[in-house]
């Protein structure tokens, strides 16, 4: 199975072609729509996709860990990780891809 990430160009294209507005509006809507939710991350907020999943920021405490290489013990500061959960329907639908 060939690899292929999906861009903003291409989902500007689907844009495109689905909705019918001009190349130039489909790519400000999807780099509107991407800084929305951004920004909203960014504030801590939780971004729900209805059958998509969820996009939300959780928060790390500080822990000492271990360079596998050496053995020797390394802090790790705390840190804001970015977390996705996918909804039932998405996580369905990504199963029922793996059937051929």
């Amino acid at each position: 199975m060939a690899e292929k990430t999906l861009t903003r160009m291409d989902l500007s294209e689907a844009v495109f072609r689905e909705v019918g507005l001009s190349r130039n509006e489909s790519a400000t809507l999807v780099e509107s729509v991407l800084d929305h939710m951004s920004d909203a991350l960014v504030k801590g907020q939780q971004v729900k996709i209805s059958s998509f999943g969820t996009f939300s920021v959780r928060e790390k405490s500080a822990r000492v860990g271990r360079n596998p290489k050496t053995g020797e013990e390394v802090p790790i500061n705390p840190r804001r990780v970015l977390t996705f959960r996918p909804s039932h329907l998405m996580k369905d639908r990504v199963a029922s891809g793996n059937k051929s």
